[in-house]
Parts: C-alpha cells; structure tokens; sequence
C-alpha cells in the first residue's frame, strides 16, 4: 500500500517547504499551536480541523496537523491546556480519528502530545465515548505507523492508557503527570516522569519540552515511516569498515560500533541490567538489544525479559534489523525473582526472537551461560548470523559451577580447582567449540565488529521470508 512512494514523498516535502505558509491562517497562538509549531521544520505544518468547535461555540481542546520533520511527512496532535485545559470530547476525538485516517492512508507517524485536565464531565456518556475512539484509533495504527507520545502536562485515566499504547512515550521532566488514579486517590506519589521511568512506563525521560520536541524529531528520523516501507540504506557519513576497541562497558560498545552519534537509548533507568537502543549501522536503522554486564552480570531477569521481548516486537513490526550483543551469567537466581512473573518473561523473550522476521544479527561478546546463550537471539531461535568474540563464553553453566558439579573429583595433586576452571573454559566454553557444531558462525576480531555487524546488515537488507516467487524451474539444456 506503501511501497515504491519515495518519488511522491520527495515532491510532498517540496510542497510542505514551498507552499506550507499559504495554508497557515493567523490564529490566535495558544500553548498547543507553539507546541505542534515548534515540532515541524519551520513553514511546513498544515492544520487540520482549525475552526471545528463544541455546540456551545467554544473551541475543542487539541491542535492537529501535518507537516515535515527533518523532510519526513508526518502527523501530530497536541491537545491544548489554553483551551478548555485540553478537556477531552466528542469534537477532539472527530479530529483526532480524522488525522489518523490520513496517517494511516499515507504511510507516516502520528505524534501525540498530551495534556489535558480530563474529560468534559457534563458530557457524560460521550465523553466516555470520545475516549474509545482515541483508544480504537491508537490500536488500529498499532505496528502499521509509528506513534510517538510526548506528556507535555497531565495525562490521566482512559487518556493514560492511550498514551501507554503508543511505540515510544516521552516525559518531560518536571513537567509529565501521567497515571490512571491521582495521586491523592493513591495517597503516595505517583505519575512524575521519573516515577514512571523507575517502573518502566516511560522510554525516555527529557529534561524540557524543547528536549522532549528534540528527542521526538531524532525519532522520527531514526523510525522507518511505516511498517510496509520498511527500512532503507542512506548516506552515511561513518565509515562501515572503520576499527573499533571493544571493552566491558556494553553502552560504550554500542556507541563505539554504530554509525556516530546516531545511539538513542529507550528505557534507560528501568531493567538497566538490559539495554534496548535504536540506531544506525552503514545509514540503516537497527534496534539493538545488549545485556548490561556491568548491572549484576547482566542476568535475565523478569523486568529485563520483558523489556527486551517489546523492544524486538517492536523493532520486527517496523522491519528494523534486530542487533543482539549477548553477554550474561544467565538467569537471575534469587527467590524475589521467582515470585516474579520469570518463566513468562523468558517465554516472551522466546517467542518475540522467534516470530520476529526481520533480520536478527547475533554477536556473543562475552558470557553466555545456560538460558541467556538460548534467549539472547542464538540461532535455535531464528538469528540469521551469530558470531562470537575470541574471549567469549559460551557454556550450559558458569565454569565455576560445572567444575564443581562434573568434575570435582579431579581436583588434587594433579590439578587444582582454577586450572580445571581454565581448562572447561578451554576445551568446553569456547566460541571455536561452539561453532564447530554450528551453533554460532564465526569467531571475529573484536576491531572488525562494526565492519562485520554492518556487512550482515547490508546483506540482509531485503530478507524475505521463504523463496523468491518463480513461474517454474529452468530446464537443463
């Protein structure tokens, strides 16, 4: 429905640069016209439903419109506290639904930027009518388009979980009141931006709303337009077969080894044992999900599991290359983390690697014990390439443990219980013994990852799923 509109998109940004400011009427400018203005590359929005009004005259509380963000077509929202404090009816959901209509028909992201004080209450049933579309509109562009939320002010009730349904949710610090229950209904705090971070709910935290504008216009840069265009090489300015040092620190690898200045962390504070990244390699856009060895050897854990499980949903639903750098002592032991959901996370890790289609690129860059060498995108799971570091680990348990529970007996004169620890790591923890069964590709030099992980990009750049299409074979002369 999509494809082949790159000729189109190019004469649409033209137009938006050209002709935009014919279509601007001066209104009266509100905290949401700066809002969704400042989101737009300058003379480029368009807005939509400008003089739609509620049947008492007054204005409904949202600005909606389309425009360019860094030359990309794109749609947004921003609900407006200096009308009606942004109260939510029947009128704003009509004009939201309208524009989703037109996100979803031309291929492009939807920015949704909420802050309201709730619903219009005297509208009783409607209201609550009004929020079911927003939610059903949401859900229908759901893995079609990407959908960034920024919480610019309050986001509470229905209009919260509209918010938690959207790809990436932006808070603004200080700023952001985002929750189902108030918190004097909670009697505790709840609903800052760094309490929703803490638990997960939020991708990234900004420090202003100038921020939070920057961050969503390095998404949606970052993010293919939508699900059936997929991804695309562009220039890039790094070069792909530049050397790299590889060390402990997992976030300095992953700056080190994708194009420069192009990492964008999402999730960061929460489950830190597990990372999940957006960024480029050779120009394409990758997500990358990487064990964070420096928070408790980077066991799986149920947070982290889960966390890693929707971002590589996430990243399969936009056809955005999956990087996995594996480096774990395997599943966290403890009896907090059983009285965790820790079984179904690790399902869903399982089957979020295992259904994903896109391209999976595998690099064991350190330990990988028991269920995280499994988990972590092995090739039991459907990665295309998985390659291995010449100081990895791969083993069913940690050396130390399988010293202790097979060979413990020849602990002695002969061999002390170190040496039996090097030999395991020698002879049965290897990434040579691992790939002679196949289990991994090849052992690479840690200097060339960039260079290898972008060269299996670019290789499976148009991955398909099952043979090409033929009419018949071609005989043999």
């Amino acid at each position: 429905m999509f494809s082949g509109k790159l000729f189109f998109a190019l004469q649409r940004t033209y137009f938006f640069y050209v002709f935009g400011g014919i279509f601007l009427m001066k209104k009266d400018t509100t905290a949401g016209t700066e809002k969704i203005a400042a989101l737009f590359d300058s003379g480029t929005f368009v807005e939509i439903g400008a003089y739609r009004k509620r049947t008492d005259g007054s204005m409904t509380g949202a600005v909606c419109g389309y425009g360019a963000i860094g030359g990309k077509l794109a749609y947004a929202f921003a609900q407006d506290s200096d009308r009606q404090k942004g109260a939510f009816d029947r009128v704003q959901a009509e004009k939201i639904a309208s524009l989703y209509d037109l996100a979803r028909k031309n291929g492009a992201p939807v920015v949704g930027m909420f802050d309201s004080a709730g619903a219009y209450v005297t509208d009783g049933a409607s209201a609550m009518s009004a929020y079911g579309s927003l939610l059903a509109n949401v859900s229908r562009a759901s893995g079609a388009i990407p959908q960034i939320a920024v919480i610019t002010g309050v986001c509470a009730g229905l209009a919260a979980t509209a918010a938690a349904m959207f790809d990436v949710v932006v808070t603004v610090k200080e700023a952001s009141q985002w929750y189902v229950n108030a918190p004097f209904l909670v009697g505790k705090e709840v609903g800052s931006a760094e309490y929703v971070a803490e638990k997960g709910l939020s991708s990234i935290t900004a420090a202003n709303e100038a921020d939070a504008i920057g961050t969503v216009r390095r998404l949606i840069d970052l993010l293919p337009a939508n699900a059936e265009d997929g991804v695309a090489a562009e220039n890039c300015a790094d070069n792909v077969n530049r050397t790299v040092a590889v060390g402990d620190d997992m976030r300095a690898n992953i700056q080190a080894v994708a194009d420069a200045g192009s990492v964008l962390e999402l999730g960061a504070g929460y489950a830190d044992e597990m990372l999940t990244c957006l960024a480029r390699f050779g120009g394409v856009p990758c997500g990358i999900v990487a064990n964070n060895a420096a928070k408790d050897g980077g066991a799986l854990t149920a947070e982290g599991a889960g966390k890693a499980a929707k971002f590589v949903n996430f990243s399969d639903s936009f056809g955005m290359p999956v990087i996995t750098l594996t480096d774990s002592t395997g599943v966290a032991v403890s009896s907090a983390e059983e009285g965790t959901p820790l079984a179904k996370s690790l399902g869903k890790l399982a089957m979020a690697y295992s259904a994903a289609a896109t391209a999976k690129i595998t690099v064991v860059a350190g330990k990988a014990y028991g269920a995280a060498f499994t988990l972590m995108g092995s090739k039991a799971l459907g990665a295309d390439t998985v390659y291995a570091l010449p100081a990895a680990e791969i083993s069913p348990m940690a050396p130390e443990s399988a010293v202790a529970f097979l060979w413990n007996d020849r602990i002695g004169e002969a061999a002390s219980r170190a040496e039996l620890v090097q030999k395991w790591k020698a002879e049965c923890a290897s990434p040579e013994a691992a790939a002679c069964d196949g289990s991994i590709d090849d052992v690479i030099d840690p200097a060339e990852l960039r260079q290898r992980i972008c060269a299996a990009v670019y290789m499976l750049l148009v991955k398909n799923e099952g043979d090409p299409a033929r009419r018949h074979c071609n005989l043999p002369l």
